[in-house]
């Protein structure tokens, strides 16, 4: 009875340092409302979305301790459409990311599709909106395609030092020629009291390598860059975020789909984006506001100006209702759309109502 006992103790212990050294954690976001579009070729449209504050997302990501205080981590994340239940994506089940690496003491390393330096400095330091709801500022920073999530990507993530941290990542292109295709980027910020300042750069070659039969497609490289910072005044908090874009591809415009009808506009190969934003409490819940501006440098001049304003209300933890309203105004035959999270919109001012609960 009493070497059960013992047997019964020894095994529950090494049952709880098994699963001490390893775990898996299901976690997601369901996001859904209604949003108004008008001033598009289509007229005004009222619709229920999904993903308007935040994508609509189902995801694992879990951990391994290895001893010596390393780690293998994985994330495997697909996006969602509550609205009809589908995928985002229905040729990719993990099309927002999956990723496999190592993390210890000196940094992470992981590969796989992943954020990219430039997105995760927009949007956690730089877009009070978070890059969602109608004033999201998707509606004229080129946060779109690759220059969101790239894959076949290797990143190194350096350890929180002083308040100093860093990102490197390389995409490769996976084509005959090495450089054909390749995405490149970093990152580096600087976090202490009250101010949160980031500088990211992003790098990318739209080249097509010469095949059997297909000729070689040589074009200018994209470069993004872009510096964001915040700060906490007591009252609010302050946003700015500067970004600069060059090249083919640099900035691509979130809707390519011709909203306005007539000429077809653009997308710039050289041009300039600022913001101006802030959150701030108000009776219980938050007030958040932009306004940004474009600069389009090519001689198509087509510039834009936008403004934004967000009210969101936490019903508990995990749950808040919002509603925002955004309008743009273009020139030159300008193309930008009111957008959100996960839908680039299709005219020039758009309302959201919703709800966003987290698990």
């Amino acid at each position: 009875m009493k070497f059960k006992s013992i047997a019964g103790a020894v095994l529950a212990a090494g049952s709880a340092a098994a699963a001490a050294q390893s775990s898996v954690t299901l976690y997601g976001i369901a996001d859904a409302g209604l949003v108004r579009e008008a001033g598009g070729s289509a007229g005004s449209v009222t619709r229920l979305g999904s993903g308007i504050a935040s994508a609509s997302r189902v995801g694992l990501r879990g951990s391994e301790h290895l001893g010596g205080g390393m780690a293998a981590i994985f994330t495997l994340e697909s996006g969602l459409k509550i609205d009809t239940g589908e995928l985002d994506n229905a040729a990719t089940l993990f099309n927002r990311q999956a990723f496999v690496g190592i993390k210890s003491a000196a940094g992470s390393l992981t590969l796989g599709r992943q954020y990219t330096p430039y997105h995760s400095t927009l949007t956690g330091v730089g877009d009070p909106f978070g890059t969602g709801l109608a004033g999201t500022a998707k509606n004229l920073f080129p946060d779109s395609g690759s220059n969101v999530r790239t894959s076949n990507t290797l990143m190194y993530a350096m350890p929180a030092t002083h308040g100093v941290t860093g990102e490197l990542a390389y995409s490769a292109g996976e084509q005959v020629s090495a450089s054909a295709g390749r995405q490149l980027g970093a990152a580096f910020g600087y976090a202490a009291g009250k101010l949160n300042v980031r500088l990211a750069f992003n790098h990318k070659n739209s080249d097509i390598a010469a095949t059997a039969g297909v000729a070689a497609v040589s074009r200018s490289i994209g470069r993004n860059t872009l510096l964001a910072a915040n700060y906490d005044v007591g009252v609010l908090k302050a946003y700015i975020a500067y970004g600069v874009d060059k090249g083919f591809n640099s900035a691509p415009l979130a809707n390519a789909n011709n909203p306005y009808g007539g000429v077809r506009p653009t997308a710039s190969l050289d041009g300039a984006e600022v913001l101006l934003g802030f959150t701030a409490p108000l009776a219980g819940g938050s007030l958040v506001g932009s306004l940004m501006r474009k600069d389009d440098k090519t001689a198509f001049n087509q510039d834009a100006r936008a403004c934004g304003l967000a009210y969101l209300y936490p019903l508990s933890k995990r749950t808040t209702v919002y509603s925002a309203y955004a309008r743009i105004s273009n020139r030159q035959g300008a193309g930008y759309t009111v957008a959100n999270n996960s839908d680039p919109g299709s005219g020039n001012s758009a309302l959201n109502l919703g709800v966003r609960h987290a698990f």
